[in-house]
């Protein structure tokens, strides 16, 4: 029997809960606390039982953290590819991608992520630039959006797309002056003509991608993702590890609907449940379906009720009618299926609430806790529909600081005044709703930590702006740390299993992190490098202050 004994250091339980001074576990499962806890200890140390002694050495131990969406599997595949991620120039990144190319003469597409979209002029990459370096085969990279990719001649022309190819349902190609296209596409109904018709991943590759997102989250003090956005072949993946046992963290999965296809997606996604269920993973479930109501500001596709200022797209784009989202998401919530909905501009955000509003009037009462997933821009008519709807903003604390992506891309198309009512996480969870955080990693940093930095301070890693972008949506710590552990476990359904994990209490799973130091105690600019002693899953240390990976 495996026990442990947690003291020496802050127990910090949840915002609303009291610290405690020592924890003691058996067999994954928090068991006492306090006082009751050192005497189980000794009681079980007198019985001949071994009890690990874990002196915090005045750290903070806190629920571990878990992150409301992301992307892991794409997080992780990004080291299979070129390092695109890391380069500073158009030239760095198209030397970097020969580089690679010529390393891996075997590879028959050319995959990678996720290139910064801001280096070219409106976010538009040239195809002949790729040819330079790569003009035999097909190269394929993500813009760190993931709705954007930038491509070669030669996957263009394996793709069939060409100035006689019509504008997709969904996307959109860019084009030259004598239509022939440029080489960037934006959005899925475009980046599919290219991704449907390339080498698809070997299964080991998957499987390796999986377990270097995990050590990735691991290292930071993640055990619970939230994969947003799971298709078929994606599924396969995580039960494949499942089976294999090669799953190291918690999963859960959110299914990708799509408006091209919901007409016959419905009872895959059941299916695709009950396959998941009866793989019987205790780190696996299947119990989410992922809208797109919009894309992203960055290339004026989320959708607004007011113009963008450069009015080249107008008010963005709506991926679903009013109508039909409403009805799909009625017919997934009635299925018993958790609603998870992808909506940056207040438009989309509107239209999100108004389909979850008519699910809840047509389906009735129950323990539904829909999701809206980044909220970028919420009008102010709304903010109280969140609290009253049962709704989870979950959002991305880390956007909401004024670097290179805020005020090169995303300000000069949202214009000041409407750019300051940006992420406006404070009034949204004034009003009462359960704000929820994660980091839709690899779009952006998973670290929680860096994400609670910014969240506490408005303010970017060189300090700016001094007092705060917006002060008035600055979260006081303890919220920003419930929002990354304890409300990210109620957006998972934890407290429904046996053994929920996201708090400290006894009956919970000993889902924990330490940290260094009190992160409520110090400057926000010192979060980022807060050590991550060690974290634990259900009881098991699964990382112990190694060298943190990096994908």
């Amino acid at each position: 029997m495996t026990s442990t004994l947690f003291h020496g250091g802050t127990i910090w339980r949840g915002a609303d809960e009291p610290t405690a001074a020592a924890v003691f576990v058996r067999e994954g499962i928090v068991e006492a606390l306090d006082a009751a806890a050192r005497r189980l200890a000794v009681d079980a140390e007198a019985a001949g039982e071994q009890v690990e002694q874990v002196d915090l050495d005045g750290g903070f131990l806190m629920p571990a953290f878990g992150d409301g969406h992301a992307h892991p599997l794409f997080g992780g595949l990004e080291a299979e590819g070129p390092d695109v991620r890391s380069c500073t120039s158009i030239a760095a990144i198209v030397d970097e991608v020969r580089r690679y190319a010529e390393a891996h003469p075997e590879v028959a597409w050319i995959q990678g992520a996720s290139y910064d979209g801001s280096l070219a002029e409106d976010g538009l990459f040239d195809a002949r630039w790729l040819d330079e370096a790569v003009p035999d085969r097909p190269v394929v990279l993500r813009a760190w959006d993931y709705h954007t990719v930038w491509c070669n001649s030669r996957a263009l022309e394996l793709a069939g797309i060409d100035a006689d190819t019509p504008e997709p349902v969904l996307g959109e190609i860019p084009r030259r002056a004598d239509g022939s296209p440029f080489g960037t596409l934006r959005e899925w109904g475009a980046v599919e003509l290219v991704t449907d018709v390339a080498s698809a991943r070997p299964v080991e590759e998957r499987l390796r991608a999986l377990e270097r997102a995990a050590e990735y989250y691991l290292a930071r003090g993640v055990t619970w993702v939230q994969d947003a956005w799971v298709e078929p072949a994606e599924l396969d993946t995580y039960l494949e590890a499942a089976a294999r046992d090669r799953l190291r963290i918690r999963f859960n999965l959110a299914l990708y609907a799509d408006p091209r296809r919901f007409a016959t997606q419905l009872p895959a996604f059941v299916e695709s449940r009950r396959r998941v269920t009866d793989a019987a993973s205790p780190l696996l479930t299947a119990n989410t379906v992922k809208f797109f109501a919009d894309g992203v500001v960055e290339n004026e596709t989320g959708a607004l009720l007011e113009p963008y200022c450069s009015a080249l797209h107008k008010h963005g784009m709506s991926v679903w009618s009013a109508e039909d989202l409403a009805e799909a998401v009625r017919a997934v919530d009635a299925a018993g299926l958790q609603v998870h909905i992808h909506a940056i501009g207040d438009a989309a955000v509107r239209q999100a609430l108004d389909a979850i509003e008519h699910a809840v009037e047509a389906n009735g009462p129950r323990d539904r806790r829909p999701v809206i997933a980044h909220a970028q821009l919420v009008d102010d008519a709304d903010l109280d529909r969140f609290a009253r709807l049962g709704v989870i903003p979950n959002m991305q604390p880390l956007w909401a600081q004024l670097d290179a992506l805020m005020t090169v891309l995303t300000v000069p198309r949202l214009g000041s005044e409407r750019a300051d009512k940006q992420y406006r996480m404070r009034s949204i969870e004034a009003s009462g709703a359960r704000l929820a955080f994660g980091s839709d990693w690899p779009v952006s940093s998973g670290d929680p930590r860096e994400g609670i930095a910014v969240a506490v301070s408005r303010r970017t890693p060189e300090g700016d702006p001094a007092g705060g972008w917006t002060p008035q949506e600055i979260l006081p710590v303890a919220l920003a740390l419930d929002a990354y552990s304890t409300a990210v476990a109620h957006q998972a359904f934890a407290d429904a299993t046996d053994a929920p994990w996201g708090r400290i209490e006894p009956g919970a799973a000993a889902d924990l992190v330490h940290l260094a130091a009190d992160p409520r105690e110090l400057d926000p600019a010192e979060l980022p490098d807060l050590p991550v002693r060690a974290t634990w899953l259900a009881g098991i240390p699964r990382y112990r202050g190694e060298r943190l990976p990096t994908p």
